[in-house]
């Protein structure tokens, strides 16, 4: 992303802006900057922001909902591998099937010594 070229409370430097220069002289234009002007980009800006913030608050619910689904679909997967190896054993071909390592497959554990202190 580029660098942004405004200052992050722009939205609240705006409504200040627009609310002094209706109080000072509401008839007031420079060029074609008039109050109204303003007002259009800051409602512009300010229904952007809000589209910004409900699509990144539907974003986190889908992403609670995909990890609710993704911990019950692991904790079905744990169930079913311990239930194949439960019946079938911690050897058996139809455990590797369902993604075990075979107890044949396995690495013997090495032992560490302890060093003296």
């Amino acid at each position: 992303m580029s660098k942004k070229l405004f200052p992050t409370d722009v939205l609240n430097q705006g409504k200040r802006v627009l609310d002094a220069w209706r109080q000072i002289d509401d008839q007031l234009s420079f060029g074609t900057l008039d109050t109204a002007a303003l007002t259009v980009d800051l409602n512009r800006a300010r229904g952007i922001e809000e589209a910004i913030t409900n699509l990144e608050n539907q974003l986190t619910n889908m992403r609670n909902q995909r990890d609710a689904a993704n911990n019950s679909l692991w904790d079905k997967i744990k169930r079913a591998r311990a239930g194949i190896k439960a019946t079938y054993g911690d050897d058996s071909s139809q455990y590797e099937m369902v993604g075990g390592t075979r107890l044949s497959e396995r690495k013997t554990p090495t032992r560490r010594i302890a060093s003296p202190a």
